[in-house]
C-alpha cells in the first residue's frame, strides 16, 4: 500500500467514544471476539501514523508504518484494561519501540536520540480523540515534564526545549548555542537522564 492510500484508509477510521471502546475490550478480552480485535486496532491506526511522522520524509515510510502497527498489535494483545491506564500511553511505547527497532537494523537511525521515548511520548500523544481519562493523563504527563525541564540546568533545558517543543532539528538549535552537533546530543542525553529521575516516581504506574 501507498503513501496516499494508507491515508485515505485513514480518513475513513471512525473514533470511539469511551462506551463503545469499553465494549470491545470486553467483548476481547472476556470472550475472546477476533472482530473486536480487529476494531480496536483499526481505532488505534492513527496513533501509528502520529508516532510515524518523524520519518515521513523516509523512501520506506510504509515499513516504517508497518512495524508501527505490529507493535500496536502487540499492545492490544498485551493490554490490561482493568489497570486504569490510558490505552494510547501504554500502546505508544511499544509502537515506538518497533518502528526504532526496524530503523536500526537498516542503518537509518541516529542512536545518540534513540534513549527519548518518554519525552516524545509526553509531546506527541494527544488530540487522536482520546477518552476523558486520556486527556487528564496526558496533562498530566505534560505538565509534570514541563515543571521537570524547568529545573534543569540552562543548556539542557535549551536544548530539549529546542529539538522537541519547537521541533528544531540538531544542527539548529546548535548553532543558536553556539555549540556544535555532538555536544547537543549529550546535552540532550543529560538531561533526558535528569527528567526521567525527577519523574520515576510518577513514571511507575505506565
Amino acid at each position: 500500500m501507498r503513501l496516499e492510500e494508507y491515508l485515505g484508509e485513514l480518513q475513513k477510521v471512525a473514533i470511539l467514544n469511551p462506551v463503545q471502546e469499553q465494549e470491545l475490550w470486553r467483548q476481547f478480552k472476556i470472550h475472546q471476539n477476533t472482530k473486536a480485535r480487529q476494531k480496536l486496532i483499526e481505532s488505534y491506526q492513527p496513533l501509528v501514523f502520529k508516532t510515524a511522522m518523524p520519518y515521513r520524509d523516509m523512501e520506506n515510510i510504509m515499513d516504517v508504518i508497518q512495524e508501527g502497527t505490529v507493535g500496536l498489535i502487540e499492545a492490544v494483545e498485551k493490554f490490561e484494561p482493568t489497570r486504569g491506564v490510558a490505552f494510547s500511553l501504554y500502546a505508544v511505547h511499544r509502537i515506538r519501540g518497533h518502528m526504532l527497532d526496524f530503523l536500526r537494523r537498516e542503518g537509518r537511525i541516529d542512536l545518540p536520540c534513540v534513549n527519548v521515548d518518554f519525552v516524545e511520548q509526553a509531546m506527541e500523544v494527544a488530540d487522536l480523540g482520546p477518552t476523558v481519562s486520556e486527556q487528564a493523563e496526558t496533562h498530566e504527563m505534560i505538565g509534570r515534564l514541563r515543571q521537570a525541564m524547568e529545573r534543569l540546568p540552562q543548556n539542557e533545558r535549551a536544548v530539549l526545549e529546542g529539538l522537541y517543543l519547537d521541533s528544531e532539528e540538531a544542527k539548529n538549535v546548535a548553532q543558536k548555542l553556539e555549540l556544535s552537533v555532538s555536544h547537543i546530543y549529550r546535552l540532550q542525553k543529560q538531561g533526558i537522564k535528569r527528567i526521567r529521575g525527577m519523574l520515576s516516581r510518577f513514571m511507575r504506574k505506565f
